[in-house]
């Protein structure tokens, strides 16, 4: 990776959990290739890993940030502004469902269970990239990318309505980019193969096999690992990508390509 690539480059990551998350492999494979960055951490439960996470990183802001509290968010980006007067890019890595509602048939989804989903996975890049737009234009631009999966277009047991929020996301990603490409403001999303975090291992039935399907029939014959996201994920935050907005790029070993 070179490492100027996001150089003088300002930039927000959301989502950052523990060390295996993928949020935290593009954090830092950002800072390597040159960016200032801002953490955020939803609580006070997870404040500790994310600190712990951040100190090897160089003198990086953390700020709270509950992507389902207007407040919370309004108050994430008054401090980025005060701080950095901009932003450069937004890393979009939030994502959630109940694991009830992973663990039982889709039909069975609740009314609550669903709205959570859609709000945590979905809504919150569109509230988040809302409140990113005048940090944007003062930097003369940004790049907004957030984290799908192949279950938004293709049924995998267990993803249930985790690959409906997806597909809601990526429809998302489509319409604002839309919206925000005459002031220079890309958006697009990565779709990465099964990679084992502690959310799917821990929250998605079946996740040992889905893993080794791809292992068993993706061309490249291995699943993917989280540093291959976030090189994917520097390209298009950086310049190299200037032309590209309203796209969902496959990380994936080339697993969508095969039908059987």
């Amino acid at each position: 990776m070179t490492a100027s690539l996001l150089t003088d480059k300002i930039g927000l990551v959301i989502g950052v959990a523990n060390k295996r998350s993928i949020s935290w492999a593009i954090a830092k494979g950002a800072a390597a290739a040159g960016a200032a960055l801002v953490l955020t951490y939803q609580n006070e439960r997870l404040e500790e890993n994310v600190r712990e996470l951040s100190a090897t990183l160089s003198d990086p802001l953390l700020l709270p940030c509950d992507v389902t509290d207007d407040a919370a968010m309004d108050a994430l980006f008054a401090g980025i502004g005060e701080r950095f007067g901009r932003l450069d890019f937004l890393v979009h890595g939030a994502a959630y469902a109940g694991r009830e509602e992973l663990s039982q048939p889709f039909v069975e989804t609740s009314r609550e269970g669903f709205r959570t989903a859609l709000e945590v996975s979905t809504y919150s890049l569109v509230a988040l990239t809302r409140r990113a737009v005048p940090l944007m234009q003062a930097a003369g631009g940004g790049s907004v990318l957030t984290l799908t999966y192949l279950g938004s277009d293709r049924v995998f047991p267990g993803y249930n309505v985790m690959g409906v929020a997806k597909a809601a996301l990526e429809s998302s990603v489509r319409y604002l980019a839309s919206d925000l490409g005459p002031q220079g403001i890309r958006v697009n999303a990565i779709s990465a193969g099964a990679i084992k975090t502690l959310a799917a291992a821990g929250g998605i039935t079946g996740f040992s096999q889905m893993l080794q399907s791809y292992r068993d029939r993706a061309p490249l014959r291995r699943a993917i690992e989280a540093d291959e996201v976030a090189d994917a994920a520097v390209f298009l935050l950086g310049p190299a990508a200037r032309g590209i907005t309203g796209e969902v790029l496959m990380v994936d070993a080339g697993f969508h390509a095969m039908g059987i």
